[in-house]
């Protein structure tokens, strides 16, 4: 079998969220979605990895924070997720370059100021695609979220796509 460092990730967090298929439905799309978005923006090779490994991993603290607080709460997950994304990726020798990013947009993906980043950017992105279908928002909280959090052309084309037909 020739699996890809992400597609062996991929597992791995199959295997993490074991008996949560919605949940594992939702960070697939999010991969898929931040994927399409970095080569959109033509991020670089190193941003590109870092986009798409944060995608893989961002709601990895959803399970801890179940089990420690009974709920998913954004910060929660922000706080929780970090360690164990970071025992994944050393465990599949991804460098301590992406790691640490990586482990930086997990604990701020639900943070919406001071975005600082292509990668931070097109991940919140890919995530609120994800998450106002999944969500099933109205038009106006789609209309709130093109103008206050979408940046990347790439992703207001896509949002305005999906929900808003301009």
């Amino acid at each position: 079998m020739n699996l890809t460092k992400q597609d062996q990730l991929i597992l791995e967090m199959v295997a993490f969220d074991k008996g949560m298929a919605k949940q594992i439905q939702h960070f697939i799309k999010v991969y898929d979605f931040a994927r399409l978005l970095g080569q959109m923006e033509s991020l670089s090779a190193c941003e590109q990895q870092v986009l798409e490994t944060a995608a893989i991993v961002h709601d990895i603290g959803i399970r801890p924070s179940l089990d420690l607080y009974g709920d998913s709460v954004g910060k929660h997950q922000e706080e929780l997720g970090p360690a164990p994304a970071r025992d994944m990726l050393q465990r599949l020798q991804y460098t301590e370059e992406v790691i640490d990013r990586v482990c930086y947009l997990v604990a701020h993906h639900h943070t919406y100021s001071h975005i600082e980043g292509k990668d931070y950017q097109l991940l919140v992105e890919a995530d609120f695609l994800v998450n106002l279908y999944e969500d099933a928002e109205p038009e106006d909280v789609v209309n709130h979220v093109e103008k206050n959090i979408f940046k990347s052309e790439s992703g207001k084309k896509i949002l305005r796509q999906m929900f808003l037909q301009k």
